[in-house]
């Protein structure tokens, strides 16, 4: 088994680009632009921005919905039901308040834990048993901010955490070649070795 379909989750528009609920769109941006010949474009029938690959012999689509965080299990379930991708194969790449920025985690299945994305996400899917890749952008809490969570999400990152959340999509990119070939104990084990 290995991963036919990575989504990156974040909120469509230039108003929303430089935002912490959009460390999915970068990484996933970031791999695209790795690649040679891959570019994302609008597929109005899912709603998303979409490209196809391939590596090591063995299809794989990118995806980045564009119907805002919440409604982002229209797209992922538009795309798997039309190819034939099981939740167990899917790779969704997404920000998270729990992990410090510069730290990211990877597992499969588990709660939303209040991301409203994977709630969407798990509604669409049918199930829980998808991948994720769990990119930190701390908490307001640990920032000694009151600032509301949903504010927090929506904003820039300060320029130190936006280093350490670079940091942790690279960390993230050099893995995905073992996540690929369905490594996701090496992968983890390499992701969360500091």
């Amino acid at each position: 088994m290995s991963i036919r379909l990575i989504v990156g989750l974040g909120n469509p528009g230039p108003e929303y680009e430089q935002t912490r609920h959009n460390a999915g769109f970068w990484l996933v941006d970031n791999f695209a632009n790795s690649l040679p010949g891959v570019r994302l474009q609008r597929e109005s029938r899912f709603n998303a921005l979409v490209a196809k690959t391939t590596l090591g012999g063995a299809e794989l689509w990118l995806l980045e919905p564009q119907t805002f965080m919440n409604r982002s299990g229209q797209s992922v379930g538009a795309l798997a039901r039309f190819y034939k991708i099981a939740a167990d194969e899917v790779l969704v790449v997404h920000d998270e308040l729990d992990l410090p920025p510069g730290v990211a985690k990877l597992k499969k299945g588990g709660s939303a834990g209040g991301h409203n994305g994977l709630k969407d996400i798990t509604a669409a899917l049918g199930t829980q048993d998808y991948w994720r890749l769990r990119l930190g952008i701390g908490h307001p809490r640990t920032a000694a901010s009151q600032q509301a969570v949903a504010d927090f999400v929506l904003h820039r990152p300060r320029k130190e955490e936006q280093v350490l959340i670079e940091e942790g999509i690279e960390k993230s990119l050099r893995v995905l070649p073992l996540v690929f070939q369905g490594k996701f104990d090496a992968a983890t084990m390499q992701l969360h070795t500091v």
